[in-house]
């Protein structure tokens, strides 16, 4: 069932994905050659106690971490680890969510470890972009596949993969709401379901350079391309409204 938020609980959403946005902000000010990813995720515990609010991912299913950390061909769920050092030419996805108030946000972005390839540089901007492609479409009119239809074009035009395995989501009260927020059209003769004022989601297309598909390693949740090449990860939570959709996650 779709959740439709009021204005005064959009502006609730608004406060917590304000936080999110910040702090991967922080984060990304953070990415350099020698740290780890480790580094990274008790940097985001202490800023989310700091704004007095929860870490999502800890514990959500059994993540073992709060922050997701996805390097080169990593696509998501990423676990941070001491022994993961980010080195020059790395990319690195942060994928990270907080609770308050009782509300959840959920951003994620990829960031450049130093000077990076031509390669991995043009599939950043491509997922950075195929993201905002598909918020445009979030409007009220509009069928949940208009947004999957612009990122799947804009991908597989500039000669990248859409990640078929793992979707966006709706996101409110929980951190995962129905709809299912596919990054390709899963169907010819289906649209999807009709996009409605208050409708909150998450869309978060996952790129590949190569191949769609991926496979999981042995730690049992971080995801990795099947061919080994790099992925990129770009997520905003944004809500539908009656003219443009707003990007909850933004931070200016």
């Amino acid at each position: 069932m779709i959740i439709l938020k009021t204005k005064e609980e959009i502006e609730k959403m608004r406060i917590v994905n304000k936080m999110v946005g910040e702090i991967l902000n922080i984060l990304k000010n953070e990415v350099k050659p020698g740290i780890t990813t480790e580094h990274l995720d008790k940097l985001a515990v202490e800023e989310a106690k700091k704004r007095h609010s929860r870490c999502a991912f800890k514990g959500y299913g059994g993540f073992p971490k709060s922050l997701c950390t996805s390097v080169n061909e990593e696509v998501v769920h990423g676990v941070p680890s001491k022994k993961k050092v980010l080195k020059k030419g790395d990319i690195v996805s942060l994928d990270f969510g907080l609770i308050y108030e009782g509300w959840y946000g959920d951003s994620a972005i990829t960031v450049a470890v130093g000077e990076i390839d031509s390669e991995k540089k043009k599939l950043m901007d491509v997922t950075r972009k195929a993201l905002y492609l598909g918020i445009e479409q979030a409007r009220p009119g509009n069928y949940l596949y208009d947004i999957s239809d612009a990122i799947q074009t804009y991908v597989e035009r500039n000669g990248f993969s859409v990640v078929r395995d793992y979707v966006g989501h709706g996101i409110g009260r929980y951190l995962h709401e129905d709809p299912p927020v596919p990054n390709y059209v899963p169907s010819k003769t289906d649209r999807g379901p009709l996009l409605k004022v208050g409708m909150t989601i998450a869309i978060e297309p996952m790129i590949n350079s190569g191949t769609w598909r991926v496979r999981v390693k042995k730690d049992k949740w971080t995801v990795v391309a099947a061919d080994g090449k790099p992925s990129a990860h770009f997520e905003h939570t944004i809500a539908i409204t009656e003219s443009d959709p707003i990007i909850l996650s933004e931070v200016n």
